[in-house]
Formats: C-alpha cells, structure tokens, sequence
C-alpha cells in the first residue's frame, strides 16, 4: 500500500468505515422510533413520499446504503493498495447522505424532483469514486461490485419516480432489495469463508471451508435472475418456483462454509446466522409468488431486511470496527447481545406482527428490539469510531 502521509483531519474522517458506519447506526436508532411515532400518528412529516414508502425508502437508501458506502471505502484499499479516501472527501459524502436524509424528510420543503436529484446524489457520488479507486488501482475483477450498487442507484431514482406517479413504489421496492440481496450474495460469499478459513486454520482445524468454485458462480447468478424476474412479475408461480430453488442453492452454499464449526467465535458465527436469513427471506417470497394462500410477501421482506440486511450489516460493521480500531477480533458480550437483538426482531416483525403482549402489538415489540439493539451499538462503538486506533500494549520486560 501507498504510504500514508500524516493525517490532520478529525479521526472520524481517516477512514471510510468511521463516518458511515456512525451515521448509519445513530440514523437506524432514531429512524424506527420516528416510524413507530408516525404510525401512531404523533408525528407527520411534509415528506414526498407516503409514510410507509419514506420508511421503506429510508431502510434501503438511508440506512444500507450508508453501512455499503462504509464497508466499499474500507474494503477498496486492500484490494487496490492505495490509500483510502479520507478528510474532506468523506465529510463531503456523509454531508450529501445528510442532506438527502434531511430532504426525503420534508425537512426543506423541496419539491419532488429536487429530492430526487439531492437524494440520488450520494449514490451516484459513490459509483464515481470507487470506480476511480479501482481502476486507478487496476484491480479490474473488483469492478464487478458496481453493478449492485448502480442497481441500487437506479432502483433510488425510480423509487421517487415511481412513488411520484403511483404514490407506491412496489417495483423500486423489489429492485432495491435484489441490489442490496445481490451484493450480500457476492461480498458475504467472499468474505465469510475467508474469514472462517482464517480462522480455523488457526485452530488446526482440517475442515475448512469449499473454495470459490461453479456452485457458487451458479448460485450467484440463479439469485440475480430470479430476483430480477420477481422484481417485474412478482406473482407468477414458475418465478417463485425459481425462489425457492435459489433459496435451498444458498442455503446448500452456507453449509460449505462449516460456520458450525464456528460456535466459539461469536464474531464469526454471527456472519453465517445472518447470511441465513438471505434464502429464509427469499423462501417465504417465493412462497408467496406460488400461491396467495401462503401470503408471506410482508414476512419475507422483513425477513431480508432486518434480520438479513439488518444483521449482516451489523456483523460487519462490528468486525470491521474491532479490526480497524486496534482492537482484538473477539466481540464484547454487549455486541453478541445487540446482534441477537436485531435479529430477532427481523424473526418477530415476520411472524408475530399481529400478536400482543401487555398490550404491545407485535410491530412494536419488533422495533424496539431492533431499537435497543442498535442502542447498544452506538453506546459500545460510537466511541470508537471518533477515536485514535488504539495502541497495542507491549510487553514490560520487568514483569516477566
């Protein structure tokens, strides 16, 4: 890697996972209980979109997008070895997600098409620079995760084109979920059985994880194909045929990974449970897709966006934060509690939404989970990320 010239900057800004992965976890704390706050109508907001689409659109566009934006600008200098983006770049991309956060809210009183364009600028943004970063590295095979993320881009802009034609936005809806299912199917197939393969050869382990091989270029692409046929034509039985197949494909390509030889490594395992939850989510939507009766569309989404999306993000964000920070790789009981939280509140949210408990509807008991979770989070990580990497401790020849 290039070396790195002395860093002025504020600490948060040295490097792409600090702001992002702040921003989005503070933003993930508040953004539920401003929903909640809105469904029980003590909140309105001038907004262009319908309560339940600004919600929708803030988990996907807001929230994911921030924690991609954090892991690609920590990710890409390993694989380029260059130095990562940091300073004023990244102040000037978190000040484009904020102002898109801000605008989506209805904060500025913005019409529709000036949301848009504000909106859309932080992914666009994000295309360009790590398109920079990887050809100005020549690290040509990783250009491949542009296409989830310009997917994600144009699944933002027609989200808000939709949503000003319909006032819905059911397909960008779909199209934002297979961009960001599809990136976790590509990083997570990389990363998790590196990460396992590291880790159990450590432990003198004989049983390692399969490498890369067809299976898995076979898997990725059924998943993109038949997430893309559900995006235009989510009803039809053959395409949820081709889910559920995907689905137990996926579910095979997990078991490769040996992630239950993982148990006594919390960090690890949290990755393998959290990958799960991809071809759970996908199975219920191609149930879904077979017949009405089974009517688990609602189920499935949450499934993928809180305990997939939701707990994958997490996982990483907390190894990549204990890495990066100086810090060992071994998650703190707090972070396996916060975790666990988020997850169940994917579980909750999909299969309880109508139940009761001391007069707590289901929906809520989920987003307070996922509320305390990601509390958790910031109180046990924030500090982290605004502060120096810590130092490692030497040995006192004295003590010895």
């Amino acid at each position: 890697m290039t070396p790195r010239e002395p860093f002025q900057s504020p600490t948060v800004f040295s490097y792409g996972f600090r702001p992002f992965f702040l921003s989005a976890s503070i933003f993930a704390l508040i953004v539920i209980p401003i929903w909640m706050a809105i469904l029980s109508g003590h909140i309105t907001l001038d907004a262009p979109f319908a309560p339940a689409v600004w919600h929708i659109h803030e988990m996907l566009f807001g929230y994911a997008a921030a924690v991609i934006a954090g892991f690609l600008f920590t990710a890409i200098p390993n694989w380029t070895g260059r130095m990562p983006v940091r300073g004023w770049p990244l102040a000037f991309l978190l000040v484009v997600w904020l102002l898109g956060r801000l605008s989506v809210a209805g904060v500025f009183g913005l019409g529709a098409v000036s949301v848009m364009l504000i909106d859309g600028a932080f992914l666009a943004a994000i295309v360009v620079m790590v398109t920079i970063e990887i050809t100005a590295g020549k690290n040509w095979r990783n250009l491949k995760v542009l296409a989830p993320v310009i997917l994600l881009l144009l699944a933002n802009i027609t989200f808000h084109i939709e949503s000003m034609q319909t006032g819905l936005a059911e397909i960008s809806t779909r199209l934002g979920f297979a961009a960001i299912i599809f990136l976790v199917m590509l990083i997570g197939g990389r990363i998790i059985p590196a990460f396992t393969r590291n880790w159990l050869v450590k432990q003198n382990s004989s049983a390692l994880p399969a490498p890369f091989a067809k299976f898995d270029a076979i898997a990725i692409l059924a998943g993109a194909l038949s997430m893309a046929a559900w995006v235009l034509l989510p009803n039809i039985p053959l395409i949820g045929g081709m889910l559920i197949t995907v689905a137990l494909l996926h579910f095979f390509r997990l078991s490769r990974w040996q992630g239950h030889r993982t148990l006594p490594s919390p960090l690890l395992l949290m990755l393998h449970i959290a990958y799960a939850f991809v071809p759970a989510g996908i199975l219920l939507l191609g149930l879904d897709s077979i017949s009405e009766r089974f009517d688990t569309y609602v189920a499935g989404l949450h499934l993928l966006g809180i305990s997939a999306i939701g707990g994958i993000t997490v996982a990483v964000m907390i190894r990549a934060t204990l890495g990066h920070t100086g810090r060992p790789l071994t998650a703190p009981i707090t972070l396996i509690l916060a975790f666990d939280l988020i997850i169940f509140a994917g579980i909750y949210r999909a299969f309880f939404p109508n139940s009761e408990i001391a007069g707590i509807s289901g929906i809520e008991v989920a987003a307070t989970l996922w509320t305390i979770g990601f509390a958790i989070f910031v109180l046990k990580v924030g500090h982290w990320l605004v502060t120096p990497k810590a130092q490692k401790r030497t040995p006192n020849p004295a003590k010895r």
